[in-house]
């Protein structure tokens, strides 16, 4: 019933209790005021802020085995320094200059673009026909896949010596050779100026293609076969199938791929040296044998680093370029 002392209902403790307007509740009954709360967004912020102090013992060791000795590296490059001679001049941009009057640094710098480029389309065009072959039906396609790929996993160390004494003159390839009634064509694959180049791309093809096949292979699996399904009804071949439809959703895929092996390829170096050693002659010399060769062997270290900052600059330059134009194409056929 409606009343001049109608009841205000409040809950206190969980217990609903009338209070008549205007009455005074005794000091023990009266309901206390809790302090302010602090903002709901700031607990928040607060929480999920990221206590970066636990990574502050891997900066330090990052910024001490890294930082610190690239930033002095950068310094020697401008110097005469030998490696051991606490006492060095300041020669400015000697080092530098004498990079385009070295013939040998000169020829370096080819033969690292040309291993680069030729390791880029070789494996990758390998690896995408592996991919396509192990992708179908057949039954062994799983034993093939790990078989290709097993090459992969091997260090490259000792893939390259192994390689070594397969391709020496009384290796196994030029016995074969001979075995098969083609003995016209035996040779000392590494030491022959004229095809030892081409021997280390072939090693390194043999041995990274599997990794890009695998690369691919994700991507193959990644295709909707409704969408293979529907170009079939629609009368496309294998060959317009995998023009139209594959190769745009493979992008993602030869992104990864060409990046990865333009990038290794020019920072060559473990399978070159173990192979050739930079030989015969300077035939197979990249940048980073030619480093090597300088710093240990000439005791040149403020050279050496000059050559190593340059190819430090190209290794950045060519990435970021690479990137650049296949994120674009990528955007594009998405």
């Amino acid at each position: 019933m409606a009343t001049d002392n109608a009841l205000n209902r409040f809950k206190k403790g969980g217990v609903l209790m009338a209070i008549a307007p205007h009455e005074q509740l005794p000091d023990h009954d009266r309901p206390h005021r809790l302090p302010d709360a602090e903002p709901v967004s700031e607990v928040r912020r607060a929480r999920n802020t990221p206590p970066w102090w636990f990574a502050l013992p891997a900066a330090l060791l990052f910024a001490f085995v890294v930082l610190v000795p690239s930033v002095r590296g950068v310094y020697y490059a401008f110097t005469d320094w030998d490696g051991l001679d606490p006492h060095f001049s300041f020669v400015g941009l000697d080092n530098f200059s004498e990079l385009f009057r070295d013939p040998d640094a000169r020829q370096a710098i080819w033969h690292t673009l040309l291993i680069a480029v030729s390791i880029t389309v070789i494996q990758n065009a390998l690896g995408l026909l592996l991919a396509l072959g192990v992708n179908s039906a057949i039954k062994s396609r799983n034993v093939l896949r790990v078989l290709l790929f097993a090459p992969a996993v091997i260090t490259p160390i000792v893939t390259a010596y192994l390689w070594r004494n397969l391709l020496g003159p009384d290796g196994a390839v030029n016995s074969l050779l001979s075995a098969v009634g083609l003995g016209s064509l035996r040779q000392d694959w590494l030491g022959s100026p004229t095809v030892a180049l081409w021997s280390v791309v072939g090693v390194i093809v043999w041995q990274f293609a599997g990794y890009s096949m695998v690369i691919f292979l994700a991507g193959l699996q990644s295709v909707p076969k409704e969408v293979h399904e529907a170009a079939s009804m629609d009368g496309a071949g294998p060959v317009r199938r995998f023009w139209s439809v594959t190769r745009p959703l493979l992008a993602p895929a030869l992104t990864i791929n060409l990046m990865l092996s333009i990038i290794g390829g020019i920072k060559l170096f473990d399978q070159v040296y173990a192979l050739t050693g930079g030989g015969p002659g300077h035939a197979t010399d990249t940048l980073s044998t030619l480093i090597y060769k300088d710093a240990f062997t000439l005791g040149e270290f403020g050279y050496s680093i000059a050559l190593a900052v340059i190819l430090t600059i190209i290794v950045a330059v060519v990435s970021t370029g690479q990137y650049a134009v296949l994120s674009r194409n990528e955007r594009a056929t998405s």
